[in-house]
């Protein structure tokens, strides 16, 4: 991705923070030449990769296949002794026809959160072998998925 762009979605992602009254965490704002000056004091932030995403997934085409991420809690498994965490806490912002490819955890438990509006279509895979053990919780409601196909799941003030 070009340097303006990651700009702009960066730009774009802070605005849409302000808007729903998301505030980051300070290492969200530094520039390169502050994070320079920092020491031990950050060493989870940079040992557990938080801080901002932009990406296209080299395919050129942010517009297309592509989001913006930031992510402000995260375990490592490789240091796990140091940050058990198995849970992740990450701000997404896809915009309108955005797709995001297949990405998936062994050991993570998510939690998706429609703060902005609008939809979100995620289409759940199974890896168990027996399929009735796979749920889904939305609103407080546990669901069956159906897998393999994608499903909308609406902003929580949606009354459809």
């Amino acid at each position: 991705m070009k340097r303006s762009e990651i700009n702009k979605a960066l730009r774009e992602l802070e605005a849409l923070c302000e808007k729903y009254h998301c505030y980051l965490p300070p290492f969200c704002h530094f520039t390169p030449e502050e994070w320079k000056t920092k020491g031990h004091e950050y060493d989870e932030v940079r040992e557990c990769c938080l801080g901002w995403d932009i990406t296209d997934y080299g395919m050129g085409d942010f517009d297309k296949m592509g989001f913006s991420l930031i992510t402000i809690r995260n375990g490592n498994r490789a240091m796990a002794d140091k940050y058990p965490k198995v849970y992740a806490e990450k701000l997404l912002s896809l915009n309108e026809g955005q797709y995001s490819p297949n990405h998936f955890h062994w050991y993570k438990t998510e939690d998706i959160i429609n703060r902005g509006g609008g939809n979100v279509l995620i289409r759940v895979y199974n890896s168990f072998p027996d399929v009735h053990r796979l749920r889904v919780r939305c609103h407080r409601l546990h669901r069956r998925p159906q897998v393999h196909r994608p499903r909308r799941y609406p902003d929580p003030s949606d009354p459809r």
